[in-house]
């Protein structure tokens, strides 16, 4: 792919010169997987999903996420994947998705991404497959504006699974700490709320809209050239509800890396499938960069901050610290939007 020129504080990941030979290292291919079932663990596996899928073993995943290609126009680095009739893409769906099911644990769980062209399609697979448990919808903001529709600024997150009476989902690991718009007090004490010297917050449980995530852009060191790419703070939420420390997180579309880089962090195994060789050197080198950081942008002190108030808050604690007030510094690596 041919070097873009960037402003100097552009920080979107790129490969420098004599990295790709070492990261290259870090990814497996066919003939990997046929030696080794074991190699899938903790693997960027760089193949075609039909190839690679009958060697992964079937029930090994405790989470699979998957971000496929809807229903649009859309060049993936050179792969180009075409909009077709709505039941083209049904059958598109169904060619590959009863495969990934087979990788998940019977107690497993299932997101599956999209946009509100194609959703229709995608509950109708998955009602074939597995139980549909709720509908996520994450308000990306970012859009092309319309002069003669309303401009698309949403997507849905499927959420499913093999067994509903046994299936893994924890809330306290998701809650969002949110500002106190009217603060209510009994005895003079805040009720439900928390008072600070960075303002005033609630710990509240999560729903299924999301409204405190950005995509990906150029500030942040989690960006890449990929076109469709997930911000890590939407899939560390995925990660966080619905597997423990040490289970396994599938990604058959793996593109970039988010779901890999996000598992890792947050202490769970990975697996990836993808059929770019370009994005998969990215998803190492997200991999390596998460040995050394391990913060996830809006997430902290154990809790999902909305859009901008953790900076915010953070810019209140350092001026309190200024003036002579000592307090442990939060994380690094949150800049600008959450």
């Amino acid at each position: 792919m041919e070097e873009k020129l960037r402003a100097g504080r552009n920080r979107t990941l790129t490969l420098l010169p004599g990295e790709e030979e070492t990261l290259a290292k870090g990814l497996s291919g066919i003939q990997d997987i046929k030696n080794d079932s074991d190699s899938c663990r903790d693997k960027i596996i760089n193949a075609d999903l039909f190839e690679a899928l009958p060697l992964v073993p079937d029930g090994f995943a405790d989470l699979v996420i998957i971000d496929p290609p809807y229903n649009l126009n859309k060049n993936f680095n050179g792969l180009k994947f075409s909009a077709s009739k709505e039941e083209d893409y049904d059958a598109y769906l169904d060619s590959w998705l009863p495969l990934v099911c087979r990788k998940l644990k019977d107690n497993g769980s299932l997101y599956l991404c999209g946009d509100w062209k194609c959703t229709s399609s995608l509950q109708r697979a998955l009602e074939k497959n597995l139980t549909v448990i709720n509908r996520i919808t994450w308000q990306r903001e970012k859009g092309r504006g319309a002069k003669s529709n309303w401009k698309n600024g949403m997507e849905d997150i499927w959420f499913a699974v093999k067994n509903p009476s046994d299936y893994y989902f924890n809330v306290e690991a998701v809650k969002m700490k949110r500002r106190v718009i009217a603060p209510y007090r009994k005895d003079g004490e805040p009720k439900d709320w928390e008072e600070s010297e960075g303002g005033n917050f609630r710990i509240t449980y999560p729903s299924n809209f999301w409204d405190d995530i950005s995509i990906p852009f150029w500030s942040m060191s989690e960006n890449t050239d990929h076109p469709t790419q997930k911000p890590e703070k939407l899939y560390a939420k995925l990660v966080l509800a619905s597997s423990k420390s040490g289970d396994m997180v599938f990604d058959p579309f793996l593109g970039s890396g988010t779901a890999c880089a996000v598992a890792k962090k947050l202490g769970r195994h990975y697996c990836g499938i993808e059929i770019n060789r370009e994005y998969c050197l990215w998803a190492a080198k997200r991999l390596l960069m998460a040995d050394s950081d391990g913060s996830i942008q809006g997430y902290e002190d154990g809790v999902f901050w909305e859009r901008n108030t953790l900076n915010t808050f953070q810019q209140k604690r350092k001026k309190t610290e200024s003036s002579g007030c000592k307090k442990e510094n939060p994380s690094g690596g949150l800049e600008l939007f959450q």
